[in-house]
């Protein structure tokens, strides 16, 4: 018994530790204030601050087109490299996975240098096309679509694959009527993992990007050195807005995962029946 109680214990401390600093700034999002401590009244003039002011409108704008962009070519990337290392020689799939942690584990401001290095120095892109900006954060996302479509491809039913081959189908149809509808799952996982990744991004954005263009993480921190008091106020309600709409996103994606599976469990129990 005392065993369980702590357990619960932690668990609501770790949850407290991880949630109560975005509830504080949700919250604060809510007032008139111009810092957190100071309570000065109910007000939405920061979301309608945020939603009116055309820099802040073409920042947002901005960031999402380029999340959205890296994580489609990621979730491309990343899936086909999946499926090529599933069906490569174990030496060669160990090679492949090994490489593919290395962009995992390796600090963010080391792949920035790494690109700026390549593409702006060496090979001489300019940096004003945003092809440095999208190269880099796909660059980083692309392993973790790897690292989210693997798992669903050793669940996969190879001899599924197979048998489309034996009853004459290419390869390519194979893989696109047979494989991917069974991957589609950790696809989306990683495609979403990929959005979150390139909004958070910082180091790749500030030595790729374009000296007239921001992305959100950029924003906020020149925003938080400068003293316009209304923009710093109405960051607090971007985070919230994007808090909400990341927690939507987890339920809408768990309630369609639950529900396919929980619907073959039933009809599956009804059959033993």
């Amino acid at each position: 018994m005392m065993k369980k109680i702590l357990s619960h214990t932690w668990l609501v401390l770790v949850a407290l530790f991880m949630y109560v600093p975005v509830l504080i700034l949700a919250f604060y999002s809510f007032t008139k204030s111009t810092a957190i401590g100071a309570v000065r009244g109910f007000s939405l003039q920061n979301y309608v601050t945020l939603f009116t002011m055309e820099e802040l409108r073409d920042m947002i704008v901005g960031t999402l087109a380029l999340a959205v962009g890296a994580a489609v070519i990621a979730s491309v990337l990343g899936t086909l490299g999946a499926v090529g290392a599933f069906y490569s020689r174990p030496s060669t799939r160990a090679a492949l996975e090994t490489a593919n942690r290395i962009p995992v584990v390796n600090a963010d401001v080391v792949t920035a240098f790494s690109i700026c290095i390549m593409l702006i120095i060496v090979f001489g892109i300019d940096k004003d096309t945003f092809v440095p900006l999208v190269i880099g954060h796909s660059v980083l996302c692309t392993p973790f679509v790897y690292l989210a479509v693997m798992p669903k491809l050793k669940q996969m039913d190879n001899g599924l694959y197979e048998a489309a081959l034996d009853l004459g189908a290419t390869p390519f149809q194979a893989l696109r009527k047979v494989v991917i509808p069974q991957i589609i799952p950790g696809i989306v996982s990683g495609f979403m993992l990929s959005i979150t990744l390139s909004l958070d991004d910082y180091f790749i954005s500030t030595y790729t990007k374009p000296a007239t263009f921001d992305t959100i993480s950029t924003y906020v921190v020149n925003a938080t050195r400068g003293s316009q008091t209304e923009i710093k106020t109405a960051l607090w309600a971007l985070s919230t807005v994007i808090f909400v709409i990341v927690i939507l996103a987890v339920m809408i994606m768990n309630a369609a995962s639950d529900g396919p599976g929980k619907k073959q469990e039933v009809s599956a129990h009804d059959g033993r029946k």
